[in-house]
């Protein structure tokens, strides 16, 4: 098998390369004209069809290393350093993201899927398919080079062949690893598609923003990826490192995190640029650097140059990764310099307070909140090559800046929907704004009132003022989102005599990216209201003989027993704790530690139960070794749930905005006759 991916990793690279110059020189001839031997548009065929082949052998070199792992072949030395024969066979599947090379093959076998599902669809818009098919021939040029020469998977292992592999590493032994780095990858490779299209169509100087249309669906689906991936990370994070904590401004949970603020700044900013011809070339800027912060996050990732418990070892495929991302910040500059022409603005801003300028702030403060990240994150390098000393960043700083620039954005997702395109009133403002600003107020009396008081004794409490700040703000963008959505589905349900639900139903098919839209705000308001309560957690430590107690918040955890167990994979020690509530049991938890045998590294089970008002959250630490009693340490986290049914609540906005809206008149057919001509005016939305 190390032969066969070795060769069809080869081969890919020679479809690629044609791939690349092939359609490059048809695009050239085609733009200027030139008579050739052979058709322009045939040499486009051919290098769309060795696109393709490109990607059936990519999917035989990653099908190749698969089937290694599951025949336990340690005679590859990847296998050797990521596998073993006792591993479960979901994790055998881990195993071809869990090191660098492994990883490398899928950023490139999910590359050449999505630019299979692209060149299928090349009839949609020849050209720029044809010029996107190209520039994403590029990208896979530069992976697969560094996967034949520089980080082969196949390469074999020198010497006698041991009998078991070192075994996966146990951080990744948890369900969700099965799913987060593919659904992080889904979302890092995606962005390639909005790139090629948005370079492609600088290049050939297309049209008005129909490329934009044609990639909606590829970012909206991208950003839904990533966003999935990093709530994924947040939840392994929670659930296995053991630290009580879900985000710590680790670099690499910081480099997923500076595509997805750029993203979403796209995602907002090109409604400006469809709508009103506005942002052309600040949208394409922001894609551009969304694909280069993607890159930028793969090379912190692989390259060892920050210390992370995500990142791989010290390796010297950084200056692959620094040189690629050279040339791509070159071709984007030069292209831009050579076209801008074609991005100047038909519109201006008419007024501060409008629609159009919410979205341009909403675009100030994502890009400054990445600025701010991205400085953080490369400070240690900078400050070793400028110093010599490496001065790490920590979470306090991240949080002294990050929070407030968090809480701003928070509130323009909800100043945004209540605000009109153009210009609006001071009567406008004044009836949108009512209830929104009786919502905070009443929030923050209330919070005053049950004692979350950032001057308890006499002491400031940032961690409580930000707090307050929090809930009265999402309260108030609650209202004004809530709002939004009544107001129209009352007026439908006057006109068409249907119940409200009814209405809300009929008000968001009639345009699902608004309404969608929507959605996805009250689910990132959610979220905010789960990191809030951070503020408020409380944590205890103690060596727990049998039947000692330790008590935390309403419960009270009294030990009943500690063991041990073993399998094949790992030993491990466990402690069984009975947790009482008022006098009386409710539940039991089992903490457990493991020690795997391939490796014989640690790992932490956390036991952790969950309601809607809080976490609790327990943690083996280990014995005692002179008194051979288990050392537990409780956590009660407030509000951790909100953060996950967030998740939820995005993941089902961007389902509802990926939708098709109903046609104006299919959404008529909805309306009963009688009252079909009254209700179409209000069956009408913008975005």
């Amino acid at each position: 098998m190390a032969a066969l991916g070795s060769f069809a990793l080869l081969i890919a690279l020679a479809f690629a390369a044609y791939n690349l110059l092939a359609g490059a020189l048809a695009l050239r001839l085609i733009a200027t004209g030139q008579p050739a031997r052979i058709s322009p548009e045939r040499l486009a065929d051919t290098a769309r069809r060795a696109g393709i082949a490109g990607f059936i052998a990519v999917s035989t070199a990653a099908f190749a290393l698969i089937w290694s792992v599951f025949t336990n072949d340690f005679s590859i030395t990847y296998i050797l350093e990521h596998s073993n024969r006792a591993l479960p066979g979901a994790y055998k599947f881990a195993a071809l993201w869990s090191g660098q090379e492994g990883s490398l093959l899928l950023w490139a076998w999910l590359l050449g899927m999505y630019g299979f599902v692209l060149r299928l669809r090349h009839k949609t818009d020849v050209k720029l398919y044809a010029y996107a098919g190209t520039v994403l021939a590029g990208i896979q040029v530069f992976f697969l080079l560094v996967l034949n020469f520089a980080a082969p998977p196949f390469a074999l292992f020198r010497g006698p062949v041991p009998a078991d592999g070192n075994g996966l590493n146990p951080l990744l032994q948890y369900p969700e690893m099965v799913i987060h780095p593919p659904m992080l990858y889904l979302g890092y490779v995606g962005f390639s598609v909005p790139f090629a299209f948005a370079l492609g169509a600088l290049m050939m100087r297309y049209p008005g923003e129909k490329w934009i249309k044609l990639t909606r669906s590829w970012t909206m689906a991208t950003w839904l990826f990533l966003t999935c991936g990093i709530f994924l990370g947040m939840h392994w994070a929670y659930a296995v490192l053991g630290w009580g904590g879900y985000w710590g401004w680790d670099p690499v949970e910081n480099a997923s995190f500076m595509p997805w603020l750029t993203g979403t700044a796209f995602l907002h900013s090109v409604m400006m640029q469809e709508r009103k011809g506005m942002m052309k070339s600040w949208n394409v800027w922001l894609i551009f650097s969304t694909f280069l912060l993607t890159m930028l996050g793969t090379l912190l990732t692989r390259a060892g140059l920050v210390s992370s418990v995500h990142a791989f070892a010290q390796s010297s495929i950084g200056t692959w990764f620094v040189v690629f991302m050279g040339i791509v910040l070159a071709v984007c500059i030069f292209t831009y310099v050579l076209q801008h022409e074609h991005l100047k603005t038909e519109h201006h801003l008419e007024s501060l307070v409008s629609r159009e300028s919410s979205f341009l702030f909403n675009n100030l403060v994502l890009l400054t909140a990445c600025f701010v990240i991205l400085w953080g994150t490369l400070f240690p390098i900078i400050s070793e090559y400028v110093q010599g000393t490496k001065v790490t960043v920590g979470a306090p700083w991240y949080n002294q800046v990050a929070v407030p620039i968090g809480l701003f954005l928070v509130f323009l997702t909800g100043v945004g929907p209540l605000l009109p395109w153009r210009a609006t009133s001071f009567k406008s403002i004044r009836r949108n704004f009512v209830l929104p600003v009786v919502a905070l107020w009443t929030t923050v009396i209330v919070c005053l009132a049950v004692g979350v008081n950032p001057w308890q004794g006499g002491t400031f409490s940032s961690g409580h003022f930000y707090a307050v700040v929090a809930f009265a703000v999402s309260a108030a963008v609650l209202t004004a989102v809530v709002s939004e959505f009544l107001r129209g589905a009352l007026v439908i349900s006057r006109q068409t005599r249907r119940n409200l639900f009814e209405s809300l139903w009929l008000l968001t098919r009639r345009n699902t990216r608004r309404y969608g839209g929507y959605l996805v705000h009250i689910g990132v308001v959610v979220v905010v209201l789960g990191l809030t309560g951070s503020a408020f957690n409380r944590s205890s430590e103690k060596e727990m003989g049998l039947h000692d107690k330790l008590d935390i918040g309403p419960y009270t955890l009294e030990c009943t027993g500690f063991t041990q167990d073993s399998n094949a994979n790992y030993n491990s020690e466990y402690a069984l704790l009975s947790v009482y509530e008022g006098g009386k049991q409710k539940f039991q938890m089992t903490p457990e530690k493991r020690v795997y045998l391939a490796s014989d590294q640690p790992q932490t089970m956390v036991a952790i139960h969950s309601i809607p008002t809080w976490d609790l959250y327990v943690v083996y630490e280990g014995t005692n070794p002179d008194t051979g009693q288990p050392i537990i340490k409780a956590f009660l986290n407030p509000l951790v749930g909100w953060i996950w049914f967030g998740l939820v609540v995005i993941v089902l906005g961007t389902f509802v905005a990926l939708a098709p809206s109903l046609s104006p008149a299919t959404a008529a057919l909805r309306v009963p006759a009688a009252r079909a001509v009254t209700a179409e005016p209000v069956l009408k939305g913008g975005d």
